[in-house]
């Protein structure tokens, strides 16, 4: 599933509330939403769906599965747009999750219903009704976040913080040579949201794709015993058999777990500070580049004037991959 997670963390004084912007829930998409669930210190208020893994469609029903099978039914899930921001076909990868985006493993339907809001609608009334407190875990493309932006500008200064899944800083693209699959989606919305002013941390796949599982992971994870680790690695058998294919290695990036890791442990982490700016026309149509304030400019550009956002830079690898081992086998 695309989803968006909004979180509300525990720290030393308060809470931390998180609510996710969008989320086409499938394989690590999954995993990130199971850890979420289990995270100390971390309230999920709710999920919203997108179009990525799988259609909009699909990520809401997927969402509801999640949040039944982690024992959360109650979670709301709010649907997102089915199309970009500047309307469109969307791209859908269900070459690498599955045409249900679930791995096609068959999953009993849910029992549960959607939200009444839009997605927009419920990130909206959940900043305005906890603000300053809720934090947004981006798994998809930014559509819902720039929709909710639109809709109220007061959005950036209320919302917490944005944790993005998307991008590749100095590193090749995996929707193309040069733009990551989730800003390659929507990248009209990508930079309306980069550029929005709001407190924002992107990890892209020059951090994630130093982060996997192992086939011996997948079979600690399995031998574990737990029903929600035996349903993550029976979804991840697809996405897996992907990898091998295209990488040579049934290894699987742990995308959306590190993103997950980037908020709720960001010291395992370093950031650099720059504004980014997204192509959006072109042969780099999705590609995202960063100012990284090394030279002065004599006049200005396309990036002056804006708020610097947070980049990650580096990424403990070992103590990620056992943070996203501990939360799925407890």
């Amino acid at each position: 599933c695309n989803v968006l997670v909004l979180v509300i963390f525990t720290s030393s004084h308060r809470l931390l509330k998180i609510c996710s912007a969008a989320c086409p829930p499938f394989s690590d998409d999954s995993v990130a939403i199971m850890m979420a669930f289990h995270a100390p210190g971390v309230e999920v208020l709710g999920l919203t769906t997108i179009f990525g893994n799988c259609t909009t469609a699909y990520a809401t029903r997927n969402a509801l599965i999640l949040c039944e099978k982690a024992g959360h039914p109650d979670v709301p899930v709010a649907e997102g747009s089915a199309e970009p921001l500047k309307g469109g076909k969307p791209q859908v990868a269900d070459f690498v999750h599955g045409s249900d985006g679930l791995g096609n493993v068959p999953v009993p339907a849910p029992t549960t219903k959607k939200a009444e809001q839009t997605a927009a609608e419920f990130l909206v009334d959940k900043v305005s009704q906890f603000p300053g407190e809720v934090s947004v875990l981006a798994l998809g493309p930014l559509t819902n976040i720039a929709l909710a932006i639109k809709m109220d500008p007061s959005f950036v200064t209320k919302v917490k913080k944005i944790v993005v899944l998307g991008g590749a800083f100095f590193a090749a693209g995996n929707a193309t040579p040069s733009a990551e699959a989730n800003i390659h989606s929507d990248p009209e919305a990508a930079d309306m949201v980069f550029t929005s002013g709001a407190d924002i941390a992107v990890v892209g796949l020059n951090i994630t794709t130093q982060v996997s599982f192992t086939e011996a992971d997948l079979s600690e994870l399995r031998s574990s015993g737990g029903k929600q680790a035996q349903f993550l690695c029976d979804i991840c058998k697809f996405y897996s058999d992907w990898h091998l294919h295209s990488y040579g290695d049934p290894a699987v990036f742990l995308h959306d777990p590190v993103s997950l890791a980037a908020l709720v442990r960001p010291e395992l982490f370093t950031f650099r500070k720059g504004v980014v700016r997204v192509e959006t026309q072109g042969i780099c149509r999705g590609h995202t580049s960063m100012d990284m304030g090394l030279k002065k400019f004599k006049s200005e550009n396309a990036w002056s004037g804006y708020t610097p956002i947070s980049v990650a830079w580096t990424v403990d690898k070992a103590k990620v991959v056992a943070f996203v081992m501990e939360l799925l086998k407890n």
